[in-house]
């Protein structure tokens, strides 16, 4: 039993150069779908990126189940990530490239069609993005950016009810911390 949880049916090497080769395909894949995938704004894109977790396991681990050709395996997507991640830091135009730029869907208050079409995203799923973000229609925003992380944020025309309240309860507040200070100075 213990010989078959930690024998490596592969060599080391492979083990080490098969999930190079499936997180350069999926790096690729992801950059190449668009920030959309990122995003998951309806349950079709959940379900891609499940599967695709699945799809590519087979090509991570081979024939090889045991417990050291995992841990290698997973050692090598961890360093790799560290490296990759470490050296896009320090070449900012390569890091652009990869990652993409920031899509503005909505600039001064005016819905941007042809961008959403670009980015294959409908009405009714940046309005669902508003509405999570405390917003009630897009009426209300100004400017809504996908980043190229796949979020989506956005500019309120005016405060929001909630900005406004909280705005409120903080002049309170401030209100009550001076009545105190007099009533302690007095």
């Amino acid at each position: 039993m213990w010989s078959d949880m930690f024998h490596l049916s592969l060599p080391v090497a492979e083990k080490i150069l098969r999930p190079v080769f499936v997180y350069l395909f999926l790096v690729i894949g992801v950059r190449l779908a668009g920030k959309r995938e990122l995003a998951q704004l309806n349950p079709f894109d959940l379900v891609v990126l499940l599967t695709l977790s699945n799809t590519v396991q087979n090509a991570i681990i081979g024939d090889d189940n045991s417990v050291t050709g995992g841990l290698i395996g997973a050692g090598a997507l961890w360093t790799l990530n560290y490296v990759v991640v470490r050296f896009l830091y320090s070449h900012e135009r390569l890091d652009q490239l990869v990652e993409g730029q920031a899509t503005v869907l909505i600039e001064n208050g005016r819905l941007r069609e042809d961008r959403l079409r670009k980015e294959l995203l409908t009405v009714s799923e940046l309005e669902m993005a508003a509405h999570k973000q405390g917003l009630e229609s897009l009426d209300e925003v100004d400017r809504a950016v996908l980043e190229p992380g796949g979020t989506l944020s956005f500019t309120a025309k005016r405060p929001t009810a909630d900005t406004t309240r909280h705005a409120e309860l903080l002049a309170r507040l401030d209100e009550l911390t001076r009545r105190v200070a007099a009533l302690q100075a007095s």
